[in-house]
């Protein structure tokens, strides 16, 4: 299976750490997905919803502020002012 590393980091702590099939997140001018082998990208962010589709195809949905994703050979990192766990 095609997966990303991804890591969501607030100020205070990992929110999340681990690989996942695609992310989906509120960018600032449009909301938009990252799947495998996504183009490079930095970006930033508005407050919103990001979208993880696990490596067990779980969906975990985090409620976020404005911050960053950055996008590079299928490493994700997205950084937030802060964001809680909505579902799981």
């Amino acid at each position: 299976m095609k997966l990303l590393e991804l890591d969501i980091i607030t100020p205070e702590q990992i929110l999340f750490e681990g690989k996942a099939q695609s992310v989906t997140v509120p960018g600032t001018k449009s909301p938009f997905q990252v799947l495998f082998n996504h183009a490079p990208i930095v970006s930033s962010l508005e407050n919103g919803q990001i979208k993880i589709v696990d490596d067990n195809n779980k969906t975990i949905l985090f409620k976020t502020t404005q911050g960053f994703i950055e996008v590079k050979s299928n490493k994700v990192n997205i950084l937030v002012d802060s964001a809680e766990i909505e579902a799981v």
